[in-house]
């Protein structure tokens, strides 16, 4: 949630787009094992549709369905959870694979994480900030940090008001 308050504080125009596969993760915590199959090719099916209102219509359609297999809680969730992670509709069709998960972001904090665990125990905080911001500077100034993970011509052609998504 913090992340999600500090996006709003700093960027109040910004949409926010919840990961889908941890949006995913959340709902099999709930759901028995001989029903995970199908839970997840019912939350596929929600985010394999052609638009935000076909999504949601499936999403009823999937609620009443976890609740007739007593899965209340994972209903629930999906109820609670499903909107924030439709975000990606209000973009072009060919940014929604690379919207509707935050694999850059997963990457680089895997690669922070990875170096932190080689050190143990940071004597302070600022010490760990260094490293992450050390590291952050070898993307940033490297090849690595210079692929380009969205074409933004597309958000550019769409005449949008500025929009930003967190």
């Amino acid at each position: 949630m913090g992340l999600v308050e500090s996006a709003a504080e700093f960027y109040p125009d910004a949409q926010w787009q919840r990961c889908t596969v941890h949006f995913y993760r959340n709902v099999f915590s709930v759901v028995p094992s001989k029903h995970m199959r199908a839970v997840a090719d019912m939350l596929k099916a929600i985010h394999a549709c052609e638009d935000r209102q076909a999504a949601m219509d499936k999403t009823q359609a999937v609620i009443e369905k976890l609740t007739a297999l007593r899965l209340k809680e994972a209903a629930l969730r999906v109820q609670d959870g499903i909107a924030e992670t439709l975000t990606y509709y209000s973009f072009p069709a060919s940014h929604w694979r690379r919207i509707r998960t935050n694999n850059p972001l997963e990457r680089i904090m895997r690669e922070i994480r990875r170096r932190t665990r080689v050190v143990g125990a940071f004597p302070d905080g600022k010490s760990a900030l260094i490293l992450a911001a050390a590291r952050l500077r070898h993307i940033a100034g490297t090849q690595w940090g210079t692929k380009r993970y969205l074409k933004m011509d597309f958000l550019r052609e769409l005449d949008l008001p500025e929009t930003h998504v967190a």
